[in-house]
């Protein structure tokens, strides 16, 4: 923290080591986070059940436990989810007049999101963090095994995707882009099938198998999204999400429609699927762009 710091970030920051290693602490950090400084934000502690999804399932997989701890937690997820907390602090001691100017562009997001709480404000905010956090900490995805670098990349797609559900409907889902909203509205369960990735990711780790075992054994419901709606609109889903973040290094993390992040090019065939059930088929079809 450098001597300009201002009390709000130097608050987040101490609020943020507190709970280091303790995953349960960091939870309840991030639902007290909703209630904002005077402990009552009724408007905004509805979008805290997203935030929750996503963050219970890393705490369920094991990856934000201690590193010291048998198995050890994940450097990176720990520190990507530090990122998320810590910005969501901030914006709250800034909102309750604790001094400073915001530190990042995702805080200023996320006090939009206190001034105005809406769907699309949240998902700006919250995903800005994401990714702020996701380029902030590339050097630390080196101790990560490769199929857990194929899930960090999974997992970006999936919360950019609900954003745009949200934020721009018709590049979500084409001509059924009237359920966008209602489908991504953080504030309702539905959000819950793109954030918590229990049903699309391993809910262990650290990860044993190779790549190809998990895509064969993902469910049926995570198959279906990713690769007949999210995959075909992957390059137009990252260039939206970098405009609409302000953040143009998201299309760093991308290539020619492939996700890249601590992923190599050359392995792009794992993004897309040699053969498609009919119900797939029907499903890619129904939600393409007219």
């Amino acid at each position: 923290m450098s001597p300009s710091a201002g009390a709000a970030l130097a608050s987040a920051e101490a609020q943020v080591a507190a709970v280091r290693d303790d995953p349960a602490a960091r939870l309840a950090l991030l639902a007290r986070t909703y209630r904002g400084p005077t402990g009552h934000a009724p408007r905004h502690l509805p979008f805290r059940r997203a935030a929750l999804s996503f963050m219970r399932w890393q705490a369920q997989r094991g990856v934000l436990d201690p590193l010291a701890a048998s198995p050890p937690g994940s450097v990176w997820w720990r520190a990507v989810n530090e990122r998320l907390l810590r910005d969501g602090c901030e914006a709250v001691a800034l909102a309750g007049g604790l001094a400073g100017e915001p530190s990042s562009r995702p805080v200023r997001l996320w006090l939009e999101f206190v001034a105005e709480p809406t769907g699309r404000n949240w998902y700006r905010a919250h995903n800005a963090s994401i990714v702020g956090a996701y380029l902030e900490h590339r050097d630390l995805t080196g101790a990560e095994s490769l199929p857990e670098r194929f899930f960090m990349n999974v997992a970006l797609l999936r919360v950019l995707y609900a954003h745009a559900l949200v934020g721009a409907p018709r590049l979500a889902l084409g001509r059924l882009a009237p359920l966008g909203r209602l489908l991504g509205d953080p504030r309702l369960g539905m959000a819950g099938v793109f954030l918590s990735l229990r049903r699309v990711l391993p809910n262990r780790y650290p990860l044993e198998l190779d790549v190809e075992r998990y895509i064969a054994e993902e469910q049926r419901l995570g198959r279906l999204l990713d690769y007949a709606v999210i995959v075909p609109r992957l390059q137009r889903l990252y260039e939206w999400s970098a405009a609409e973040l302000g953040e143009p290094r998201l299309l760093e993390l991308n290539r020619d429609g492939s996700p890249i992040y601590a992923w190599p090019f050359e392995e792009r065939h794992v993004w897309r699927s040699p053969e498609m059930p009919w119900v797939a088929r029907a499903l890619e079809r129904a939600t393409r762009a007219r």
